[in-house]
């Protein structure tokens, strides 16, 4: 399913910069307020936590979209794609209000485009 493909690509772009962040790079400006160019060390160990819990998100959305098949999430793929997508719309409101200019133009349409990807795969997955 194409939105499967579309949607875990754009999660794989954020989870790269998520690495990015937690290893130091200064790309603050993209995420979490834009408030840290770089991270402190606290918010570098939330940035790989949330790399690990996109991956598996990604995971997801391929098992949903019938891109993967993964027998033991066969089962949760869906509603766990239900979980994703309410949450991306609500992150792609959080972004839209940020103080950060780079987070509002980047990251509130790729948030929207994963929210939508992860929705459509939802309604229309296993």
């Amino acid at each position: 399913m194409i939105t499967a493909l579309i949607g875990s690509t754009a999660f794989l772009a954020v989870a790269i910069l998520y690495i990015l962040l937690a290893m130091g790079l200064p790309y603050g400006d993209f995420a979490m307020g834009g408030k840290y160019k770089i991270m402190p060390k606290q918010m570098r160990i939330a940035c790989a936590i949330s790399v690990i819990i996109q991956l598996v998100a990604i995971v997801f959305i391929l098992q949903a979209g019938h891109v993967i098949s993964i027998d033991a999430l066969k089962t949760v793929a869906k509603q766990v794609c239900y979980f994703f997508a309410f949450y991306l719309i609500a992150n792609t409101l959080m972004n839209a209000i940020s103080k950060s200019k780079m987070e509002k133009l980047v990251m509130t349409p790729v948030s929207f485009l994963t929210a939508i990807c992860f929705l459509f795969t939802a309604m229309n997955g296993s």
